[in-house]
Order: C-alpha cells, then structure tokens, then sequence
C-alpha cells in the first residue's frame, strides 16, 4: 500500500493522522508543506480547491484529512 501524507508543523489533525497510520504498523510517505521543497510538490500534486492539512492519497487515491483517512483504514479492515 503507498500512502502519502502531507502535513505542517503545529497541525493536530496531522499528528493524529500520523500516530494513526504508526499505530496500525503502515508505512507513509510525509511531505511537509512548510518546507519549500514540500511545498512545491503539494502544490504540483494536490487541487488548489483540497488546501487544508493533512492531505491523504492511499495508492493515488485521494482520502481527505484526518476523518477521511480514518473511515478508509475502517473500510480496509485496519480499524
């Protein structure tokens, strides 16, 4: 499974969503978007309409935040 997460420091979601994800043993990929190099493959990668953080792609597929990561780790069995 590739999971990929972008995230920010100081965002609550974001931790959360990554203790999740460590949590159920599942490996992921974290960009940071207060980095400029993580900025600019969030920006390259992600709808200018999907802004908020964290940002969740599960095989390409985008799952949301933290509520949408949840309910598809739910649907996969994970939780």
């Amino acid at each position: 499974m590739n999971i990929v997460i972008y995230t920010k420091s100081g965002c609550t979601n974001c931790v959360t969503a990554k203790l999740l994800l460590k949590s159920k043993e599942l490996t992921y990929q974290e960009f940071d978007v207060g980095t400029p190099d993580g900025l600019v493959i969030f920006q390259a990668n992600v709808s200018a309409q999907h802004r908020q953080l964290p940002q969740i792609f599960i095989n390409d597929q985008r799952v949301g935040g933290l509520a949408g990561l949840q309910e598809a780790l739910k649907l996969m069995g994970y939780v």
